[in-house]
């Protein structure tokens, strides 16, 4: 499709959205997100505060909000579910009553919305559930739990094109996680080299392979010359092997530039492309879901900014949602024992929420492939999959490859058997005994 060709079918596709819209406008289908919040006002007003503010209200009631008004379109106090008493506010800031009582109360809170005040839209999705809630006086704490979306999302987004299913298609890797890896040194490398170490990776029997999300289209290597060379290689060992290996190509930037990005990459027999979720935004993801005819992996870096505090941003629960109706086809999740600050309860819950179905049937609930990484080697596996209970996954390790001491061969197989030990339930040091790489990667990575 060229870009004039494009541009007709974008609008026939803006007449189709807004016809879309009116028609899912109808009915009684409601919006929910639950939320985390710490107040110093009594709970019910709290709710109520934060129902107004997001719906009909503002401080005071204004001429114009009848009640019927409020009926069809205020946002609901759902429940309220106290939990326990704060010691200190977490956040600067905020207010108290008059006449406080001096307990600083935390709860859960569902609020719901009708369908009809935004329509399904994800960019005023947001400015619904999350808009200038954090910002009110009344709260030293707030945060987005979860979020609960009508299927009328999907009249109007398409939500994955692959998933785990497309993506084990694409690569012939079944019954296992996909094992991956991530070009180091991030910068630096020429086209040449970059596919040389594509090359190893790809003759060490890896499944998986990204840019790193630094890597983009510098002078030094260029994205074009470098995608060329690295499916160049890929294709030929494709070809040499039968072996199909998935490499993500960064195509992150303005949406014009996305869009001839991704073309490179279909033109040279890709299988994948990647963006940078938070640099985008949820907009041009749907732009590009809707041209793609690649697996969109998508890279969830910055969401430190989001996620690292308890008392404000949202849940990667919530997070994910957003973006899988959207249509990516992988997220990152973190890692166990990872580099980073999140716990461990954490990274699998969110790789739990990318295979949970996200709507009921008959809609669709198509799960996207998680993708652990950050620090990850041998180590974590058995109890990544003890935990996780599914292979449904990307394992990508950097250093736990390249790093390996017996070479890049050697870290790819000594994942492979650490995942074998996992499925057979035996002790990594026990398969290890016969296994040279696999024991080399304990030795060298530490318990």
């Amino acid at each position: 499709m060229n870009r004039k060709q494009s541009a007709r079918f974008s609008n026939e596709w803006t007449m189709s959205e807004q016809k879309t819209t009116q028609e899912s406008n109808r009915g009684d289908q409601r919006i929910e997100a639950q939320y985390w919040i710490e107040t110093a006002f009594p709970l019910e007003q709290a709710s109520a505060t934060m129902a107004g503010e997001q719906s009909t209200g503002t401080f005071l009631r204004v001429p114009g909000e009848t009640d019927k008004l409020r009926e069809l379109y205020a946002a609901r106090v759902e429940s309220i579910e106290e939990q326990e008493v704060a010691v200190k506010p977490s956040l600067p800031g905020s207010g108290v009553p008059k006449n406080w009582d001096g307990v600083r109360r935390t709860a859960k809170v569902t609020l719901s919305w009708p369908l009809h005040n935004i329509g399904p839209s994800l960019p005023n999705l947001l400015a619904t559930v999350a808009g200038n809630l954090s910002e009110l006086k009344a709260f030293s704490g707030l945060k987005l739990l979860d979020v609960k979306l009508p299927a009328a999302f999907l009249e109007v987004y398409q939500g994955p094109q692959f998933g785990v299913a497309g993506t084990r298609k694409f690569t012939g890797v079944y019954d296992r996680p996909l094992i991956g890896t991530i070009i180091k040194p991030s910068l630096g490398m020429s086209p040449e080299d970059t596919a040389e170490q594509v090359r190893i990776l790809a003759e060490a029997g890896i499944d998986f392979i990204k840019d790193d999300e630094l890597q983009t289209d510098g002078p030094h290597c260029p994205f074009e010359k470098r995608v060329a060379a690295v499916l160049g290689t890929l294709n030929r060992h494709f070809e040499r092997t039968g072996k199909r290996v998935m490499y993500a190509a960064n195509i992150t930037g303005e949406i014009d530039q996305m869009l001839d990005r991704h073309d490179h990459v279909l033109a040279h027999a890709g299988t994948c492309v990647m963006v940078s979720m938070n640099s985008i935004g949820l907009p041009a993801m749907k732009v590009l879901r809707r041209h793609s005819q690649l697996v969109i992996h998508g890279h969830r870096n910055g969401w430190g900014m989001l996620g690292r505090s308890p008392a404000i941003g949202m849940s990667f629960v919530a997070f994910q949602k957003l973006w899988r109706v959207a249509g990516i086809d992988h997220t990152h999740v973190n890692g166990l024992r990872n580099k980073f600050c999140e716990a461990d309860d954490s990274v699998i819950a969110s790789a739990r929420a990318c295979l949970t179905p996200m709507f009921e049937p008959p809609a669709s609930g198509c799960e996207i492939m998680p993708v652990f990484s950050s620090g990850q080697s041998a180590r974590q596996a058995p109890d990544t999959y003890a935990a996780l209970g599914s292979d449904d996954l990307i394992y990508a390790c950097g250093g736990g490859i390249l790093g390996h001491p017996m070479g890049v061969a050697a870290g790819v197989r000594s994942l492979q058997q650490a995942w074998e030990a996992a499925a057979l339930n035996i002790p990594l040091e026990n398969y290890a005994a016969s296994r040279p790489e696999l024991k080399s990667a304990l030795e060298s990575f530490g318990a």
